[in-house]
């Protein structure tokens, strides 16, 4: 009988044995959360308020946003190299073997080989924003130009397209399908370039036959399932459920407060959603087929961030003033576990 437990057992550990880099936010390092438990410190990364973590085969990427940007070795958690790029790093992407780093300051945009050596720069006159990778192409919003660039990476990152005038102040853009889409800071409504045709044209969001006027937020705090994204309202106790494909609005969703992000589960069942002021202490829950709110309940002081398990059973939440990543089943959204972490954020799956 032991013969048959055994794999079972061995089964369910292999599941959950989800690697976690969590952000402690003012110590500017990452704690490595494995077999839900704090294992390691990986120390002196730069200020990460605001960072971000990507991996890459065995390793990840981390980018301060005082400019420095880190190699971190996934089977070690040790960092391998660290360099300064620029003075304020604002995102990057993977594109074929190489990574670009869209810089606030200096007004450029590094791209660098997978040991970061450096490539290629592009001096550009602005600070830059949404950077995405599509097939080739990388492209990228200069936010003091009110301009969309286009590089081709397989012609040492030549420009091969320009939108201009393309909205007043972009600030962030998401990539769906073949569409980049871009928001701006001083102008309502979004851009949207088709990166196949290099065709443009600008959509306000519409309700029936009346234009609806909101802020859009950092495209990183939507939820997106499919063609449909959960849009966190701006100052507004709802968010906006929204086709992206003609940008009508199809309902909103009242809220128990103010929404900061919604992350959508893997399967693309469930959505969770966090507050900022006095209800930051809260955690929601869409039911995305009826987009109904299911359930809110308390989830710690200051709720920063979440992510789904890749599996979608778990829920990971830091609560930066209880100093604590918390675990949540997903089907009970009952208390799993509390792991120790020094003021958490950022929460992202190594493995």
């Amino acid at each position: 009988m032991l013969y048959l437990i055994l794999p079972l057992i061995f089964l369910f550990q292999t599941v959950f044995a989800e690697k976690l880099y969590v952000v402690e936010r003012e110590r500017g390092s990452l704690a490595v959360i494995e077999n839900d438990k704090l294992v390691k410190e990986i120390k002196d990364l730069g200020n990460l308020n605001h960072s971000i973590v990507k991996t890459d085969g065995n390793y990840s990427y981390c980018i301060a946003r005082n400019g420095y940007f880190s190699k971190i070795d996934n089977r070690t958690d040790r960092l391998v190299k660290k360099i300064k790029p620029g003075n304020s790093g604002i995102g990057f992407t993977f594109i074929k073997n190489y990574i670009a780093i869209a810089h606030y300051d200096p007004k450029k945009v590094t791209v660098l080989d997978k040991d970061l050596n450096t490539v290629k720069v592009i001096q550009t006159g602005s600070r830059n924003v949404g950077i995405k990778p599509y097939k080739n192409l990388l492209v990228f919003s200069l936010m003091d130009k009110d301009q969309i660039w286009v590089l081709d990476a397989d012609r040492d990152f030549k420009t091969v397209h320009i939108v201009k005038n393309a909205g007043k102040m972009p600030f962030d853009a998401l990539i769906s399908g073949s569409r980049y889409i871009v928001g701006f800071f001083k102008e309502r409504g979004v851009g949207i370039l088709d990166l196949d045709s290099f065709k443009y044209k600008k959509a306000r969001f519409k309700s029936g036959k009346e234009s609806v006027v909101f802020k859009i937020p950092h495209f990183g705090m939507w939820g997106v399932a499919g063609s449909t994204a959960i849009i966190p309202a701006v100052g507004e106790k709802k968010a906006y459920v929204v086709d992206i494909n003609n940008m009508e609005v199809k309902k909103h969703i009242s809220l128990d407060g103010l929404p900061v992000f919604i992350s959508v589960s893997p399967d693309k069942s469930t959505a969770v959603v966090n507050y900022s002021g006095e209800n930051d202490n809260l955690l929601s829950v869409i039911d995305i087929k009826t987009m109904k709110l299911v359930k809110t309940f308390p989830a710690g002081k200051r709720v920063m961030h979440m992510r789904f398990s890749k599996d979608g059973s778990r829920l990971y939440v830091s609560s930066y003033f209880d100093n604590t990543l918390k675990i949540y089943d997903t089907k009970s959204w009952k208390l799993l576990k509390e792991i120790t972490v020094p003021t958490p954020s950022g929460i992202f799956i190594v493995r």
